[in-house]
């Protein structure tokens, strides 16, 4: 959808922003899936994005954010909006007593780490959450009893008029997989995280702790987007799964893993198509036998 045009505006406003016209997707989504954007955009710093986001609006050209696509499955036909990820430049991370100021595109695992190395504790629980901060705020991520808004102070959003405004953690509606940002066009563009002094081995040694448990529990061997579906109340998604005999069942190359049923992989060869196929019988599985509606957890983007 006019990649000629913004591909002229980037060359001649935003020389130090990388941009790749028909690429393929399946390189910027960790379920290594997916058909070519028209065109991927990479900011190089704030002023660039918002530059960029004025343009886009000004324009009326649709566009799509994404992080490290850790969350994601892209259509095989690919995608015609504007693709804008915010991972390779935008990382910069800051620490001011026990606090820690980190760009949309930083990983929260690097985050965890940095807070390990500083004493800080508060974000062991992110250490194995492969996600951007943008991302991780994005859907309030967790693992292991912690969560996002557990730490979270504050976020500078670009807000759709192209303005940087500050929202406080109390203005996201924070829950469960959710967040305010999802429905407010909001672009998270920085996140700060209060945290608390810690030994530095105890957090070290926490960490340590669940990078065991992810490794002994997930399919870490093969491409996937983390829990494919959000767990519903008074259930688990595995167990579920599990007992409605689907682990290990295969559509072409997506596989529910025999390791934990609560995540599809890619076995090698698989397309988004497979995935979504696959996920549709999941749930119509366990609507027929536990009458229990899953719904997804992986954001979909694209022409399938």
């Amino acid at each position: 959808m006019f990649p000629a045009k913004i591909a002229e505006f980037i060359d001649r406003n935003l020389p130090a922003t990388e941009y790749y016209l028909n690429e393929e997707m399946k390189k910027h989504t960790t379920f290594k899936t997916g058909g070519p954007a028209d065109i991927l955009i990479l900011p190089y710093t704030i002023s660039d994005l918002q530059k960029l986001m004025h343009f886009l609006v000004q324009a009326q050209i649709p566009y799509i954010i994404i992080g490290h696509g850790s969350n994601l499955l892209v259509g095989d036909k690919g995608v015609r909006e504007p693709v804008i990820k915010l991972e390779k430049n935008l990382s910069n991370c800051a620490v001011a007593g026990e606090v820690i100021e980190a760009e949309a595109g930083a990983l929260i695992m690097d985050v965890a780490k940095l807070a390990q190395k500083q004493a800080l504790t508060g974000l062991e629980f992110a250490c194995g959450i492969p996600g951007t901060v943008g991302g991780a705020v994005f859907m309030n991520a967790g693992a292991y009893g912690g969560e996002i808004k557990d730490v979270l102070e504050e976020v500078l959003v670009l807000t759709t008029g192209g303005n940087l405004q500050t929202r406080t953690v109390s203005e996201l509606n924070l829950g469960y997989r959710t967040s305010v940002i999802q429905k407010n066009g909001d672009l998270i563009v920085k996140a700060k995280f209060r945290l608390q002094k810690g030994d530095q081995a105890a957090i070290q040694n926490r960490m340590n702790e669940l990078t065991r448990k992810r490794e002994a529990n997930q399919p870490l061997n093969f491409p996937s987007a983390g829990s494919i579906f959000k767990r519903p109340a008074g259930h688990y998604t595995g167990q579920l799964i599990q007992e409605a005999s689907l682990k290990g069942y295969k559509i072409g190359g997506a596989q529910v893993s025999d390791k934990h049923a609560g995540f599809i992989v890619n076995t090698g060869n698989a397309t988004s198509s497979d995935i979504i196929n696959l996920i549709r019988h999941i749930q119509a599985e366990v609507k027929k036998r536990f009458h229990v509606q899953l719904e997804t957890e992986v954001r979909m983007i694209g022409e399938f």
